[in-house]
């Protein structure tokens, strides 16, 4: 009489297979934001600081703004453009920084912190949870740094507008030299380029934060240096140096095409060239590599506990 029915076997197996498959990623990369909110606030933090220091270098921008104008067409874009190239560069710069600390500390600190324990007791696999990591620096830093660019050359070209028209100019002036739309649409190209260029140093750094049980960072970088070392004093060479230096820089003379080696600017869309960056047999190699090392990433987090 007390006894509970229980429900139709059909009842207890239909449940699950109306969960999507990337459910739980979705909810593991939320999660990281969650924990780790150094990805959006340092970022924050650079943004306030550039619109901080460009309304302080408004101060006497009517004067210069006229100076500019006397120069020639080409001079004068380039003088215009730079204070919002510098921003978007800034901002590159900052999210790649953010991402390397991230995928140091990324399984690393679930280690550190015992709360491994925890997270193994849920129904998410180490693929997800390892996968839900190298999101952030592949495709959540991108999009936060391409978001607060956007919103910081917003505000840099409004209070140009106000300054120029409260001395007697037009900001017309402004909109001429920096077309914004195109260059939003250079910048985003080039972060997706440089996130994918740089895939295989997020994969090591995932990897080492995995495997080391502490000075990740050292772990990370004293191989590289070592093996530097090892092949000047004993070949005379710096071959190894040259291809760190063209993971970390290469992707631009694949990923755009420049007007000669003294003319590092994008002047038009045309000057994107996908299909030699996609073609590039660097990008795949990375990709290669990064794929190999996000696995033996997965392979650690599923045999190692907490230190």
């Amino acid at each position: 009489m007390n006894t509970v029915p229980e429900p139709p076997i059909e009842s207890q197996t239909a449940a699950p297979t109306g969960i999507s498959p990337t459910r739980p990623l979705y909810w593991a990369v939320w999660r990281e934001l969650w924990e780790n909110r150094s990805i959006y606030v340092a970022p924050l933090i650079v943004a306030a600081v550039q619109v901080f220091g460009f309304a302080i270098s408004t101060i006497g921008l009517a004067e210069r703004r006229r100076a500019v104008l006397l120069l020639d067409p080409a001079k004068q874009r380039a003088a215009i453009e730079m204070p919002y190239d510098v921003a978007a560069m800034m901002m590159i710069f900052t999210v790649f920084i953010v991402g390397v600390f991230y995928c140091l500390d990324a399984l690393h600190g679930e280690r550190r912190d015992r709360s491994i324990l925890f997270w193994k007791s849920l129904p998410v696999s180490d693929l997800t949870t390892v996968l839900s990591k190298a999101i952030i620096p592949l495709a959540v830093l991108p999009m936060i740094a391409f978001a607060l660019t956007v919103c910081v050359q917003l505000i840099m070209v409004l209070m140009t507008s106000v300054n120029l028209l409260m001395h007697g100019m037009s900001p017309a002036t402004t909109c001429a030299h920096f077309p914004v739309f195109q260059n939003w649409l250079v910048m985003l190209y080039g972060l997706i380029a440089i996130a994918l260029w740089h895939a295989p140093i997020y994969g090591w750094l995932l990897l080492v934060s995995g495997w080391a049980r502490r000075a990740t960072f050292l772990w990370a970088v004293l191989p590289f240096i070592a093996i530097q070392i090892f092949e000047k004093i004993t070949f005379g060479t710096s071959y190894f140096a040259s291809i760190l230096k063209h993971r970390l820089m290469g992707f631009a003379p694949h990923a755009f095409g420049f007007h000669g080696q003294g003319h590092p600017t994008i002047d038009s869309l045309s000057q994107l060239t996908p299909g030699t960056y996609l073609s590039s047999a660097g990008l795949w190699l990375g990709l290669l590599f990064a794929a190999a090392f996000i696995a033996a990433a997965v392979r650690l987090r599923r045999y190692r506990g907490p230190i």
